[in-house]
């Protein structure tokens, strides 16, 4: 008789533990994983899992749609890798680089505004995604890019191979 009801328990038991527990949450990503460069001169910044966590809603919300993997759509050969970012003139493989180019983008050589062409706070009128995004906005995002190569290894910003 026993027997009759220790299989609908043991479905009954897994069910509860299975709606009642605590969903597990995604690899916490360690401190020099989260370390990123700020500024041109090397000195460097430890994100809180917050601002990585904020960096990625906001980077799919916002950039996602044309850098999608870190991969430039209308330019392949330029993406968001870290390679390609500290070749840009001025460079824009720290946070403060990044920050400046989402506010007011410049070609990759540095000589002509593209503000009209890429979304950027210069050009919110234009892009109406780019309109309420704050400072800390902005360097979550810049510290979302930064961090993705390390995560992601050579798929972050490796063009139609991934993507």
């Amino acid at each position: 008789m026993l027997q009759k009801y220790i299989w609908p328990s043991f479905i009954a038991i897994s069910l509860f533990f299975s709606f009642f527990s605590t969903p597990v949450s995604a690899i916490e990503l360690d401190e020099t994983t989260r370390t990123v460069q700020l500024e041109e001169s090397g000195k460097t910044i430890v994100l809180t899992p917050e601002q990585v966590k904020r960096g990625k809603r906001l980077f799919n919300n916002s950039c996602a749609q044309c850098h999608n993997g870190g991969v430039t759509k209308t330019n392949p050969n330029i993406g968001l890798e870290i390679e390609s970012l500290s070749l840009a003139t001025p460079s824009r493989d720290s946070i403060n680089g990044l920050i400046d180019y989402m506010n007011n983008p410049t070609s990759y050589d540095g000589a002509t505004s593209i503000a009209e062409l890429h979304p950027s706070i210069k050009s919110a009128e234009i892009f109406p995604k780019m309109r309420n995004l704050t400072d800390e906005d902005l360097f979550a995002i810049a510290g979302h890019i930064l961090v993705q190569p390390r995560i992601a290894a050579e798929k972050w910003g490796g063009g139609k191979i991934y993507y």
